[in-house]
């Protein structure tokens, strides 16, 4: 990386300064990564071993699952190493890498949440063509297409930020480095930057949550239009665990990003719910809410057993 900063490293702020309530803390945030890893492997290893599952709602799903155990990975290692550590530090490398990870990790999630309400909007609206219409070879191009628009968005924003310069300013109030974070600090013009933010922003995070508002539209008009009272509590029950996803990682996250920078406790609040929290809860809430999940399982402990 080309690197012109006088400033070599930050210092990450995180959540408290007080050594009881940061053991308090480490603990908390270990057992909720411990959690999440297994919670998104097991349900990983539930799709891939059970032939009923071997859909395109559990194609995705089971990407879902890959990419809550990246995008906790960013930051959540760093938080509980500087939880532990006196000198919370994180070089001006690592951080701008550590942005672009979030960046891609967290765009990935915004397409594929889209791509999957456009799945359940096909099951609801054509579920005797659902097959044929999300073949294998669309699914495959849907996915390799968000993580390769994520990714390239989440280059171009770092590659204007990597002409930031850093002076004097080191303290980051917070826990992981996220691009409007580094604002504050820089003693450079940041309006390039900032532009560029803005207008991913707009284009991708929002872009993707109209796709997603505009398939529920239409899952919502097609539900209205069944006549059985049970065929309509089937059809809301295949994407009430989706709209649940999506409320929890667009709820915090466009909150996170709309909000001025100022270190809050909201702040760090939004970005522990969408960074720690949503990737633990997302398996849960796919698994506690799908009988399908559910009946896999029992038959994978029957044959252990």
């Amino acid at each position: 990386m080309r690197n012109h900063s006088v400033v070599s490293e930050f210092i990450l702020l995180g959540l408290s300064a007080d050594s009881q309530i940061q053991a308090l803390l480490f603990v908390l945030f270990l057992v909720v990564y411990l959690l999440t890893l297994m919670g998104n492997l097991l349900l990983l290893l539930v799709i891939r071993a059970d032939s009923h599952l071997h859909t395109p709602m559990y194609f995705f799903l089971g990407q879902l699952s890959f990419l809550d155990l990246c995008h906790s990975s960013v930051s959540v290692p760093k938080l509980l190493e500087n939880l532990l550590s006196e000198k919370k530090t994180i070089s001006v490398k690592g951080c701008l890498a550590q942005v672009f990870f979030v960046f891609a990790t967290g765009g990935t999630e915004s397409c594929l949440l889209a791509v999957m309400a456009y799945d359940r909007y096909v099951a609801i609206r054509s579920p005797l063509l659902y097959s044929q219409m999300m073949n294998r070879q669309l699914c495959i191009g849907l996915v390799w297409g968000s993580w390769s628009l994520a990714f390239l968005d989440a280059f171009i924003n770092i590659l204007v930020a990597l002409n930031l310069d850093f002076c004097e300013a080191q303290n980051i109030h917070h826990f992981s480095c996220e691009l409007p974070s580094l604002y504050p600090l820089s003693c450079s013009d940041v309006s390039a930057s900032f532009t560029a933010l803005l207008c991913s922003s707009l284009l991708h995070f929002f872009g993707n949550f109209l796709l997603i508002f505009f398939s529920y539209v239409r899952i919502l008009s097609t539900i209205l239009s069944i006549s059985s009272a049970i065929g309509r509590s089937k059809a809301f029950s295949t994407c009430s665990s989706h709209l649940t996803a999506v409320i929890f990682f667009y709820g915090s996250g466009l909150l996170r990003y709309l909000m001025p920078n100022s270190g809050s406790t909201q702040e760090l609040i939004f970005s522990l719910q969408y960074s720690v929290v949503t990737p633990m809860l997302n398996p849960l809430i796919y698994s506690l809410k799908n009988r399908e999940v559910k009946a896999a399982v029992r038959r994978i402990l029957r044959k252990c057993v």
